[in-house]
C-alpha cells in the first residue's frame, strides 16, 4: 500500500489534516489503532463519561506513581477510537488565550502567535451562539466543526455566573472571541444533539472521497532509509507490513504515542535509546521531554433544592433520557451538561487568566461516581499554567509495551500556592448570596479544612488529571537542541517526517485542549501543501485595564 500521505492517527489533529490534504487532491492514507465510534456511547454528549472508562475505546494508561500526590498513580485517558480523543472527551471548546500563542513564538514557533493562528481557528468553525450573544466578527460560520451551547435552563447555571458578578468578577458573553476573562457561557463540540468529534467534522467527509483511506492497524514505527522517512512499519492481523509514503509520513498519535513513535524509530535522547538497544537515527534531547497537564479539584457543594442532575441519577430516567436522545436527538442527553464557565486571574500582576471553571449542576466524578450526599452540584477547577514539567518515555523497545508516563506534578512551591489560592477564590465564590437558596454545605473539600496544610492534603488525595497532556515534541527553531519540530511542523534531523498535534505545544494553552490540537492540524496542512499562509489578523484582545494592580 502506498500513498502521498500517511497519517498515523486518526484523531483531532489527524483528521484535519486528512480533509485538507484531500481536498488538495493529494492521496491520503489514515492508520488508526482504533476502532469504530459508532453507538451511543460516543455519540450520546451526555453520555461522556462511560467510553473515557472503556478499554474498547481506551489506551488505558496511567502514570508512574506521583511522587508529590501521594504516589497516586493518575489514569491518562487517550481515545484508541476513529476520531481519537475528541470522540472521548467532554466536548469542551476552548480556543485557548492569546497570550498563550504569543508565548509559543516567544519560545521559537514562529509564524504561531495569536494572528496568525486566529484566521486558522475561524476557518474550522461553523459557530452557532443560540442566542446568547458573542462575538460573531471573532468567530468562524463556515467550517467543518460545529460549535454550540448549552441551554442553559438548570438555575444553578445562572447562579454561578451571578455570584462572579457578585464576588467583582466581570462577564464575557464569548470567551472564545475578544474577552476570555470573566463568567459566562461555556461552548461545546455538539451539533444536531450529537457529538461532533474531528471524526464526524472532517473524517468521515474526507473518507467520501477516492483519495482518501481509513485503515486499521498498529504502527510499530517509521521507517527511516538514509535520514529520510520512506514509510510506517504496522501490525495488522497478525502481520507486520510497511505502508509506504510517496511525499511524507505524519504523526498525529497523540501527546503520547507521537513521541513514543518517535523513540521507537532513533529519534530521540541517544543514551535513552542505547538504552533499548535502538540505532539513533537524530539524537534530539527533547522527545517526550516537557510534558505538562492541567490537574483539577472537584469542588463540590451539597444542594438545599433538588434541581440538580441528581433526580435523574437511576435506572428510569436514564432510560428516558436515552430514548429521547435515540429517536429525537434532544433533552438532557444532547448537552454535556457543562454549560457555564469562567475564567480569572489568581492575583495582581497576572496578565492573563490562570484559572479555568467548568460549572456543573450534579456533585460526580468523571468515572461515573455520584457524591453520597444526593443533590449536589461541582466546578472544576485548577490553576492553568503549572511549572511543573514530566516526561514520556519507553519502558522497552517492544512497540507493544506502554510508555513511561510521568508528569511529575506539583513538584514546585508554586504549584502549592497557586492551588490554595484558587480554592480559596472558589469557596469565596460559592458563598455570595446567588447560591444562597442552593447551597447546603460543602462537601469537598469541606468547611473544616481552612490552613495551608490542610488544602495541602487534599490537593494531595484529590487532585485529578483534567487529561489534557501536551508538549512532548515541543515546537522550535532549528537550532534549539531541545526542539523536536520546526515552525512547519518538520521532525527535526529527519526528512520528509512531520509531526502535528498537542505534542508540538511550547506551552500548554488556557483551557481545554481540543480546539487547539485541531488548530495545529488546519494549519500544519497549509505548511505540508506549500501553501500561503492564511492572512493574519491583528484584532488585539481584551485584557484588564488594571491587571497589575488588581485581582477582579
Amino acid at each position: 500500500m502506498q500513498a502521498d500521505y500517511i497519517i498515523v492517527g486518526a484523531g483531532s489533529a489527524g483528521c484535519a489534516m486528512a480533509y485538507r490534504l484531500s481536498e488538495a487532491g493529494r492521496s491520503v492514507l489514515i492508520i488508526e489503532h482504533g476502532g469504530s465510534d459508532v453507538g451511543p456511547f460516543i455519540q450520546m454528549p451526555a453520555a461522556l463519561s462511560y467510553p473515557m472508562n472503556m478499554g474498547l475505546y481506551d489506551w488505558g494508561y496511567k502514570s508512574e506513581p506521583e511522587p508529590h500526590l501521594g504516589g497516586r498513580r493518575l489514569v491518562v485517558p487517550r481515545g484508541k477510537v476513529i476520531g481519537g480523543s475528541s470522540s472521548i472527551n467532554g466536548m469542551v471548546y476552548v480556543r485557548g488565550h492569546a497570550r498563550d500563542f504569543d508565548h509559543w513564538t516567544e519560545m521559537g514557533a514562529d509564524g504561531w502567535g495569536y494572528t496568525d493562528v486566529l484566521p486558522y481557528f475561524k476557518r474550522m468553525e461553523n459557530w452557532h451562539d443560540g442566542g446568547h450573544g458573542g462575538d460573531p466578527e471573532w468567530r468562524g460560520n463556515d467550517g467543518p466543526l460545529h460549535v454550540t451551547r448549552g441551554t442553559r435552563s438548570n438555575p444553578l447555571h445562572h447562579a454561578f455566573v451571578e455570584a462572579g458578578q457578585q464576588a467583582g468578577y466581570g462577564m464575557t458573553s464569548d470567551y472564545n472571541g475578544e474577552k476570555q476573562e470573566g463568567f459566562g457561557p461555556f461552548e461545546q463540540t455538539v451539533w444536531k444533539g450529537r457529538r461532533w468529534s474531528a471524526a464526524n467534522a472532517y473524517l468521515r467527509p474526507a473518507l467520501k472521497r477516492p483519495n482518501c483511506e481509513l485503515i486499521r492497524a498498529f504502527a510499530r514505527r517509521v521507517v527511516i532509509e538514509e535520514g529520510r522517512a520512506v514509510g510506517v512499519e504496522v501490525e495488522r492481523a497478525g502481520r507486520i507490513e510497511v505502508i509506504r509514503a510517496g511525499c511524507e509520513v505524519i504523526l498525529a498519535a497523540s501527546s503520547i504515542n507521537s513521541p513514543k513513535l518517535l523513540l521507537l524509530s532513533g529519534i530521540g535522547p541517544a543514551a535513552d535509546l542505547a538504552e533499548h538497544g535502538i540505532d539513533v537515527v537524530a539524537d534530539r534531547p527533547g522527545v517526550g521531554q516537557n510534558l505538562q497537564d492541567h490537574l483539577e479539584v472537584y469542588f463540590q457543594l451539597a444542594s438545599k433544592q433538588p434541581v440538580t442532575l441528581y433526580k435523574h441519577w437511576n435506572l428510569i430516567s436514564k432510560a428516558v433520557i436515552g430514548a429521547q436522545w435515540l429517536f429525537t436527538k434532544t433533552g438532557l442527553g444532547a448537552s454535556n451538561q457543562f454549560e457555564s464557565c469562567a475564567f480569572i486571574r489568581s492575583r495582581a500582576g497576572v496578565e492573563y487568566p490562570d484559572i479555568q471553571y467548568h460549572f456543573l449542576p450534579i456533585a460526580v466524578r468523571y468515572d461515573g461516581r455520584a457524591a453520597a450526599e444526593g443533590h449536589g452540584f461541582q466546578a472544576h477547577t485548577g490553576p492553568m499554567r503549572s511549572p511543573s514539567r514530566g516526561a514520556v518515555s519507553l519502558k522497552s523497545a517492544d512497540p507493544k509495551v506502554a510508555p513511561r508516563i510521568f508528569f511529575n506534578y506539583m513538584s514546585t512551591d508554586r504549584d502549592w500556592s497557586d492551588f490554595r489560592t484558587c480554592l480559596r477564590l472558589t469557596r469565596e465564590i460559592f458563598a455570595q448570596p446567588a447560591f444562597e437558596p442552593f447551597v447546603k454545605h460543602e462537601i469537598l473539600p469541606g468547611a473544616g479544612l481552612k490552613s495551608d496544610d490542610e488544602l495541602d492534603g487534599f490537593i494531595r488525595e484529590h487532585a485529578e488529571s483534567a487529561y489534557h497532556p501536551c508538549g512532548t515534541a515541543r515546537m522550535g527553531r532549528k537550532d534549539d537542541r531541545h526542539a523536536v519540530v520546526d515552525p512547519e511542523c518538520r521532525v527535526i534531523g529527519v526528512e520528509n517526517l512531520r509531526l502535528a498535534d498537542s505534542s508540538v505545544f511550547p506551552r500548554i494553552t488556557n483551557g481545554n485542549l481540543n480546539a487547539p490540537s485541531i488548530m495545529v492540524g488546519e494549519k500544519a496542512a497549509d505548511h505540508i501543501l506549500g501553501r500561503s499562509l492564511l492572512t493574519p489578523l491583528n484584532d488585539p484582545p481584551w485584557l484588564h485595564p488594571d491587571w497589575q494592580n488588581t485581582q477582579r
